[in-house]
């Protein structure tokens, strides 16, 4: 199997990545959404995004290493670790702007407000949730669902620095 330094994969392989990067995502989402966890399910929910960013590292575009560096850091705010959810939330904003990915980019400043939040830097925290805001607000060919799904993270996270 390829790795991220030596030969780029081959046709199966790139299926088996991205198959295995977006069952990793969706598997740990699901622990997250679970609230309550064991010790074990919240290690086993860390090895899953870690797992899914690791296959989009192979196969992934810009978009899904931000999304998945976001990922983490929403998981790591999750399990109480402030450090590591502001070093990858750091890591999706950075893409995101380099990348100009505007489509995610009131993710990666929800995901930075939630670090901080987490962090104990509210008042760092609530001028990312405002930009948050408004680079959503910004989205004019959003559709409907995303559009909930920003807000629902804003707004949890807005509860966060309350």
């Amino acid at each position: 199997m390829a790795t991220p330094d030596t030969d780029s994969p081959s046709q199966q392989q790139k299926e088996f990545h991205r198959k295995t990067a977006a069952q990793c995502f969706n598997s740990a989402w699901d622990y997250l959404d679970k609230g309550e966890r064991t010790r074990g399910e919240n290690a086993t929910m860390l090895h899953l995004a870690h797992a899914s960013l690791y296959h989009w590292g192979i196969v992934g575009t810009s978009r899904n290493l931000s999304v998945g560096n976001w990922q983490l850091s929403r998981i790591y705010c999750a399990v109480s670790e402030p450090k590591l959810a502001l070093e990858f939330a750091k890591i999706s904003l950075s893409i995101c702007e380099r990348e100009k990915l505007h489509d995610v980019l009131p993710s990666a400043y929800e995901g930075m407000a939630r670090a901080l939040a987490v962090s104990g830097d509210k008042e760092s925290g609530r001028d990312y949730l405002e930009k948050a805001r408004k680079s959503l607000a910004l989205l004019s060919n959003l559709d409907k669902e995303d559009e909930e799904i920003y807000s629902s993270q804003i707004a949890d996270t807005e509860r966060l620095l309350a």
